[in-house]
């Protein structure tokens, strides 16, 4: 394309953003563009949103009507080139960094409202990883969405004075200060929010810049706002504003203060954004969403891992999951020292009673884990690369006076250390020590280069000169300083280091704290992170316990986000589906007040309704399943205990098949590789395991969901002689603009709700889905229900759909297609009863509540043929 071309197609993106495909050509023909060139306009447009539709990255959940207005940076945006320029100044590498940050910001913008909407209150949340780098993801959404018109950017910044003056530095460095003239502060590096003079100067028309304002989440500071913004009012109906919390599940779940004031700074702002962020965000994912609050219900959307980066799974290795090979799960690096039992009363007190006069012994553990952080930052001014500065964190305890004890005896040890450098004996202590831990983690493992003992070695005085030892506590004016200068600090703290703070240069950790939630342990690893130039030599001492324990977490958390991953595909909402977070005996997920309104979720397939939405249209593939189902129906109606036919209804229903002939058909069913969820061989290890440890699921029923035949016999379609019923139409979702149709067709949903409840006696079809689960439970607590339809090839749209939807949505594509396979399809739908009993085997997981959310379901029984 030419710079020329280029210009033009930025001058009318916005139109081409605001208007179907043939209106926006129209429009462009009006400014006397050559059709030729409208053309190549129209299908550069399109590649762009093809584009942003088909990122891998992130993987989000978002709710159905949600279009793509956002297609990615323009040649004349400010904000977003600026920040580009400092990462390259930064020394990030352009590919594939950069380009990741670009695509995953551009898909969280993308799912935000336009700016230029009367009016939207939107609830998102973006799950990333500890220490990975979220607020510069946060700052390059901001970035784009002021770009784009966005004109009030709030921040709330954790609930420390120093994480929100390290937000602030942040935003300041790399959204104002390249464009100087574009922002207007309410906050500065030492200000929190104070209220302004006359809020025309900031929200009238006259001031067309944009407005950052980065507070803590405190009340008092909160409450000012709230009230500022309530008196703004006359000038905020066309302010739309971005909401970013920061360390989205701490302070705002739950909190009688500061849950209430940021829903009140919500509604005093007609045109509002909210986007949690968080890489521990259990305690949002069991928000009420029936109840007015805060709970993701727009999109959800998982931050791909960045390259580099060490999180849980790298450190601790985690459990295999449903359907994964355990030999092929990896076990983490041997980079964890386990503290013996006995050495946890000499570091940390046991009981509040234990507290005063408390003094820490330096134990071997403790010894050994200094002198490898002495020797780590000698190898890394060897190697003269990556983060200047050099952290050693001590965790043992929240208390203050505890932390305040260990300053003596770790100078002294720092002295010592000095005085014995000249001593054969203790240089040689150093150099087995530096042996065994280099020999545990090769180097060359992580594309580093050992640095020798000998080559250190004279370092070793210079990073005694200049360690200290730092009490970071709330009780402390002692404060880890990284803008003076190259640091060498061991760090002693508790909560003041605990969140959202980034420990530069953090090599060691010596952790024995004792806590009893998910998100709190997972915060408390700020070992986690990137570590460039030294990512061989990081080491974790800590119990054996807690080794496990943040194993469990790393099983969790891949679990969670492979529940985000797995339900885009199944074409779910944030209403409609409620991820899983597996339980621990001894850890809470999270405070006990931010789950009051979880419930107790599906073990496995446990207590769900799956179903296929995804098939190929090729006639081989549909041929092989027509003849598994029909093969499947004949065996089934052979070996039922009891058969009930329905024919004018359309419906077959065979009770009390055995589980082996289920197995059978699910062996030769051929389910679509895009729906992971309907995996035939997970479903039968399921089915094995359940008959195997609980004597569930060894009896299914087997029905037959068709429509009534008609007089002329054209729809008919016969599994076997004498079971024959009326093909059922199931429209495709229209493709979306240039992505293929071909062998492909995704027809959303297959199974209604009445559907669900065809085995069970009594009028419960149309209860809501929780009630038809209890009723299962009580009818059939051991029995598995599967449902058979045969889908017509053709299955043409219902056009009323598409007019209702038009009038409500008048610039929105059409969402259906005909079907058009080449041969008919057969869909599968199964309900599995809840696990029951002390099987130990089965996983406990817990979700939000999603049952007093009012979700419509298409409804078939019209096109079915059936009465409403």
């Amino acid at each position: 394309m030419t710079d020329e071309f280029d210009g033009m197609y930025d001058t009318f993106r916005a139109l081409l953003d605001s208007f179907t495909p043939a209106e926006s050509v129209k429009r462009l023909q009006q400014f006397g563009i050559a059709p030729e060139i409208v053309q190549q306009i129209r299908e550069r447009h399109e590649q762009q949103t093809f584009r942003i539709k088909e990122l891998e990255e992130p993987h989000s959940v978002v709710d159905g009507d949600r279009y793509t207005w956002y297609t990615g940076p323009r040649p004349s945006d400010k904000c977003w080139p600026a920040i580009v320029n400092l990462l390259r100044e930064d020394r990030w590498p352009q590919d594939p960094a950069i380009n990741s940050l670009d695509d995953s910001s551009t898909r969280i913008v993308s799912l935000l409202n336009h700016p230029r909407e009367q009016e939207f209150s939107t609830r998102g949340l973006v799950v990333g990883h500890v220490q990975s780098g979220k607020t510069t993801n946060f700052t390059a959404v901001m970035a784009k969405a002021a770009d784009r018109g966005y004109k009030l950017f709030i921040v709330l910044a954790g609930i420390h004075n120093g994480l929100r003056r390290q937000t602030q530095a942040r935003l300041v460095q790399q959204l104002v200060e390249p464009n100087p003239t574009m922002w207007s502060q309410l906050t500065g590096l030492d200000q929190d929010f104070t209220p302004r003079e006359n809020p025309a100067s900031y929200f009238g028309k006259a001031n067309r810049t944009h407005v950052l304002c980065v507070v803590k989440k405190n009340a008092a500071v909160l409450r000012k706002l709230a009230r500022w913004l309530d008196k703004a009012s006359a000038y905020l109906q066309d302010c739309p504003a971005l909401i970013i919390d920061d360390e989205a599940d701490q302070a705002t779940v739950a909190t009688k203060s500061i849950n209430p004031l940021i829903l009140d700074i919500m509604r005093s702002l007609p045109k509002s954004a909210y986007l949690g962020y968080t890489a521990t965000p259990f305690a949002n994912l069991l928000i009420d969403p029936a109840a007015e609050d805060l709970y993701p219900k727009d999109f959800i959307v998982n931050l791909p891992k960045p390259q580099g980066h060490f999180g849980t799974e790298v450190l601790f290795g985690r459990d295999a999951l449903d359907g994964e090979d355990p030999e092929q799960v990896d076990d983490g690096f041997d980079m964890i020292r386990l503290i013996p039992a006995s050495d946890e009363k000499r570091v940390r007190p046991l009981s509040r009673l234990d507290v005063d006069g408390f003094v820490p012994a330096i134990t071997d553990t403790l010894r050994n884990a200094v002198r490898y952080f002495w020797m780590v930052t000698a190898a890394r001014r060897v190697r003269g690369t990556g983060n200047p500065h050099n952290t050693m964190l001590i965790h043992t305890s929240v208390n203050t006076a505890v932390h305040n004890s260990f300053k003596a005896p770790l100078e002294h040890l720092c002295r010592s250390a000095k005085e014995n450098l000249g001593d054969p004996v203790f240089v040689t202590e150093l150099r087995a020590l530096w042996e065994a831990e280099t020999a545990r983690v090769p180097a060359e493992d992580l594309d580093e280069t050992k640095v020798e003992f000998d080559e250190l070695l004279p370092e070793v005085r210079g990073v005694l000169d200049s360690c200290r030892v730092i009490m970071d506590n709330s009780s402390s004016e002692d404060r880890l300083d990284y803008e003076n200068g190259p640091i060498v600090a061991i760090a002693v703290g508790g909560n003041t280091l605990s969140r959202g703070l980034t420990l530069e240069g953090l090599s060691v950790s010596y952790f024995v704290r004792a806590v009893s939630a998910y998100d709190t342990l997972l915060q408390m690893g700020r070992w986690f992170g990137f570590r460039r130039g030294y990512a061989d030599l990081p080491r974790i001492w800590m119990t054996a316990e807690l080794a496990k324990w943040f194993r469990h977490l790393a099983t969790v958390e891949a679990e969670m986000r492979l529940d985000i991953d797995r339900y885009m595909t199944e074409d779910e909402t944030p209403l409609t589906f409620a991820v899983r977070l597996r339980t621990h005996p001894a850890l809470r997920v999270t405070a006990a007040a931010k789950m009051r309104d979880a419930v107790t979720a599906a073990s496995s397939y446990g207590g769900k309704r799956v179903q296929t939405h995804y098939f190929h249209t090729n006639a081989e593939w549909l041929r092989a399943n027509l003849s598994a189902a029909c093969s499947f129906v004949d065996q089934a109606a052979a070996n039922a205990v009891r058969r009930e036919e329905r024919p004018a209804e359309g419906r077959f229903i065979f009770r009390d098949v055995p589980h082996d002939l289920v197995l059978d058909f699910l062996r030769d069913y051929r389910f679509h590789e895009k729906s992971p969820e309907n995996d035939g061989g997970l479903i039968s290890d399921y089915v094995r395991k359940r008959v195997r440890t609980a004597g569930s699921l060894g009896r299914w029923n087997v029905a037959i969901v068709g429509t009534p035949v008609d007089s002329e016999g054209s729809n008919l379609f016969e599994f076997t002689p004498g079971i024959a019923v009326g093909r059922v139409n199931r429209a495709r979702l229209a493709p979306e603009q240039g992505a293929s149709e071909a062998d492909f067709a995704d027809i959303k949903t297959l199974m209604s709700r009445r559907d669900a409840a065809i085995d069970l006696s009594g009028e419960i079809s149309k209860l809501p889905e929780k009630e038809i689960m209890a009723e299962r439970r009580r009818q059939f607590p051991d029995t598995g229900l599967l449902v058979l339809y045969p889908i017509d090839k053709t299955s043409e749209p219902d056009p009323s759909k598409d007019r209702r939807r038009s009038a409500l949505h008048p610039t929105a594509p059409a969402r259906r297609a005909a079907l058009n396979a080449e041969e008919h399809v057969i869909g599968v739908g199964m309900v599995f009863p809840d696990p029951r009993g002390n099987d130990s085997e089965v996983v406990k997981y817990i979700s939000a509540d999603l049952s007093g959310v009012d979700i419509e379901e298409e409804d078939f029984s019209l096109l079915d043929g059936e009465e409403a």
